[in-house]
C-alpha cells in the first residue's frame, strides 16, 4: 500500500502555520527516517498521518496494490492497520504488561504472549506494572504493543532519545529485526542523522516551521548498523560537508 502525502498547510487554532507544501510518497515496506529542527512540526506531521488531527488542508491518500484494485474496483481504499510509537512509552501504569497488550490485540493467547515476550526479552514479564520496568524494558512493551497488531503502517516519534546508548542501540536492533521480518512501512522521526543513516532506507529532511521538505537522502547501505559505524560516521561527514546546515533544516548550496 503506497502513502501519498500532499499537505498544503496546517494551522493551529491560534493561526500558527506549522506545515507548507510538503509532499511525499512512502512505498510499501519502505523505512523512511524523518529529521528536522527542533519545533518544525514532525510530530504534527506523524498526528496528522494518523488521523489524531483532521484540521489540515490538503490530502492524505493510501493507494492500495494494483491486484487489490483490480479485484474490487469500486471498493474505496481503507486506511491500513496502524502501530504508533511515541516519544513516551505511554503505558497504562495501572495495567500489567499483559493487559497493556491485550488491550490493543484482544485476542492475544498465552502461547503468543509468551513468543512475543520473548522475542523483545522479557520472558517472565507479563505479569508486572510497567512502574515495575526500567525505561528500557518499559519502551520494550511499547514497541511490541505496536508491532503485536501487524501495522502496515508504523510511526515513530523519537522512541528512543530518551535512552542511554547501549540500550537505544539494542532497541534499534530489535526494530528491525521485527521490521525486517513484518515489512510495515515505517516513518521514524528523529533529530539524530546518525539514527537515521543506521535505520532507514530514505531520509528526508525538513525545513524550520513551517515545515516542508528541503532535501531527500537514499541511504546506500544494506542491513541494520550501530550509530558509530565507520561507513555511517563517513555518510553523516560527507552529508554535512556539503551540506552544513542540512540539521537546521537549510538546504544551503553545495560546497565547491
Amino acid at each position: 500500500m503506497m502513502l501519498n502525502i500532499n499537505l498544503r498547510a496546517k494551522r493551529f487554532d491560534n493561526g500558527c502555520l506549522a506545515i507548507k507544501d510538503l509532499q511525499f510518497s512512502a512505498r510499501a515496506g519502505e523505512f523512511i527516517a524523518i529529521v528536522g529542527p527542533s519545533g518544525a512540526g514532525k510530530s504534527t506531521l506523524l498526528n496528522l498521518i494518523a488521523g489524531l488531527d483532521a484540521a489540515f488542508e490538503g490530502d492524505i491518500e493510501w493507494q492500495p496494490p494494483v491486484t487489490s484494485t483490480a479485484a474490487n474496483p469500486n471498493k474505496p481504499p481503507q486506511a491500513p492497520r496502524l502501530g504508533y510509537l511515541f516519544q513516551e512509552s505511554r503505558l497504562m501504569p495501572w495495567l500489567t504488561v499483559r493487559q497493556n497488550l491485550t488491550l490493543v490485540c484482544p485476542t492475544l493467547g498465552e502461547a503468543a504472549l509468551a513468543q512475543w515476550l520473548d522475542k523483545v526479552g522479557l520472558s517472565g514479564s507479563a505479569h508486572l506494572f510497567p512502574g515495575q520496568l526500567s525505561g528500557g524494558m518499559q519502551r520494550r512493551v511499547a514497541l511490541l504493543r505496536a508491532f503485536i497488531v501487524e501495522p502496515e503502517l508504523l510511526l515513530m516519534d523519537e522512541p528512543f532519545q530518551s535512552l542511554d546508548a547501549p540500550t537505544a542501540q539494542q532497541l534499534r536492533g530489535l526494530l528491525f529485526e521485527l521490521w525486517s521480518q513484518r515489512q510495515p512501512t515505517v516513518l521514524f522521526v528523529t533529530h539524530d542523522l546518525r539514527e537515521a543513516l543506521s535505520l532507514a532506507q530514505r531520509i528526508l529532511f525538513l525545513s524550520p516551521s513551517p515545515a516542508r521538505i528541503v532535501s531527500e537522502h537514499k541511504v546506500s547501505r544494506r542491513g541494520l548498523c550501530s550509530t558509530d559505524d565507520p561507513q555511517v560516521n563517513a555518510d553523516y561527514a560527507a552529508l554535512l560537508n556539503q551540506y552544513p546546515q542540512l540539521l537546521q533544516g537549510l538546504h544551503s548550496p553545495p560546497k565547491l
